[in-house]
């Protein structure tokens, strides 16, 4: 799969002639070709992924919420889609175990800062780059104790293994949100073969693959004596505040208590590590003013997030409160198409917070969409207190504010569903 997610929004001349001409390079090669507004590829292509498969994609970011993914330079990657093998020395693993339950307010970006928090505690991570040590780098980030988590959520804590240099990410699902997944993400496929998106043989390929699967659900799971690098053990109901990477480095976490009262300039809600969920729980917060004293950045992940975030109304509250919406792509995320104010403060929900990556001299937060909404209205990071008298009517699993895109239960996805055949090895499936 390609997409032009990352050069879309302000294309250059160069970027442009590649946006007419790499499509069909790639389609005639049998790959699937994004447009260029469709959004980010991470987004798109876990909607393809098989359970217990392996893959590779020219991204650090190409994390798979099922199955594993190793990420690798674009010559790399080009010899795997060539040739569908890749030389890989399989590393150790860490296993990061969550118990307990969530508290009031917590959301699943705490739980991915959680991570780093908790190798600190241990010693098995330092932030100061002289001597660092880091538990995870180069090895396999394996997650357990959160299995009922939607594939969407999945996603937002292998996405950030990233940010800890591991070179994988699993984590251990139940089989009914990868069911429930594959369902929808086969209603998807369709749709996109409706809408002309090739190759096509590539995704009725997939769809039928998807099917062999749904018929007989197995995943694989760890042996009961396997042997780790490290195992970090993070009790939930500990957990009782925001935990947020300070600047500029991921690995700097701190609790939101330690960092209270920080003026904040800009504010961005998008990247690969959100979904629609996120959009809905900002908007839920951004209800409660008309005007905010910071510059609001908003950038849904897929288009078919900006559509269904406008058919609720959401946009209206982006826009009564004053924020920018940017078209879905990673936009700031990369900081190569617009790019925050030189030297501001910002609160970001993007992956990474490196030096000059947003700004130039920027400082950069990196914190859920909740708190990051919260920031926004408030100006500053707030205290706890207030974070969570913002967040006191915002249940941060909520089915209704967490609704994922579940396109076998939408209307329009279901009927252009309904209206394609499935070829295969010389047969029709009709759907």
């Amino acid at each position: 799969m390609q997409s032009f997610c990352h050069t879309a929004a302000y294309p250059k001349p160069i970027d442009i002639d590649t946006q007419h001409t790499l499509p069909d390079f790639i389609m005639t090669r049998g790959g699937v070709s994004l447009r260029p507004g469709d959004g980010i590829i991470h987004s798109w292509l876990n909607r393809m992924l098989l359970p217990d498969t392996v893959g590779t994609g020219g991204d650090s970011h190409t994390r798979f919420p099922i199955g594993i993914s190793f990420p690798a330079g674009s010559g790399l990657v080009a010899f795997a889609a060539a040739t569908g093998v890749m030389p890989l020395d399989m590393p150790e693993s860490v296993l990061v175990r969550f118990k307990g339950e969530m508290q009031p307010g917590v959301t699943l970006r705490d739980l991915v800062n959680a991570i780093p928090y908790a190798a600190i505690q241990e010693g098995l991570l330092t932030v100061e780059k002289e001597g660092k040590k880091n538990i995870f780098s180069g090895r396999v980030l394996e997650i357990e104790g959160l299995p009922q988590l939607k594939v969407e959520q999945a996603f937002e804590l292998s996405d950030a293994a990233a940010e800890r240099s591991a070179a994988g990410c699993s984590i251990k699902l139940d089989k009914e949100p990868i069911i429930e997944y594959l369902n929808s993400n086969i209603t998807m496929l369709k749709w996109m073969i409706s809408e002309g998106y090739g190759d096509v043989r590539t995704i009725s390929r997939r769809i039928e693959n998807m099917q062999k699967w749904l018929a007989d659900p197995e995943l694989l799971s760890a042996d009961p004596d396997a042997e780790y690098a490290s195992v970090i053990e993070i009790d939930l109901n500990e957990i009782k505040e925001p935990i947020l990477a300070c600047p500029n480095d991921p690995d700097d976490v701190k609790k939101l208590s330690d960092v209270a009262g920080t003026t904040i300039d800009e504010v961005f809600i998008g990247s690969c590590m959100t979904n629609i969920g996120h959009y809905r729980a900002a908007g839920k917060l951004l209800q409660k003013t008309n005007s905010i004293p910071t510059r609001l950045w908003i950038a849904p992940p897929t288009k078919m997030d900006e559509h269904q975030l406008m058919q609720e109304g959401y946009y209206n509250i982006f826009a009564t409160a004053g924020a920018r919406t940017e078209m879905p792509g990673c936009s700031l995320c990369m900081g190569n198409q617009a790019r925050v104010a030189a030297n501001s403060t910002v609160v970001s929900t993007s992956t990474r917070n490196f030096p000059n990556r947003l700004g130039d001299g920027a400082n950069v937060y990196l914190a859920s969409a909740e708190l990051a909404a919260v920031s926004a209205i408030v100006g500053k990071l707030p205290t706890v207190e207030q974070y969570m008298s913002y967040a006191a009517d915002l249940d941060t699993m909520s089915d209704e504010i967490y609704r994922y895109l579940n396109f076998h239960e939408i209307e329009d996805f279901k009927k252009s569903a309904s209206m394609v055949t499935i070829p295969v090895e010389n047969k029709v499936l009709v759907s």
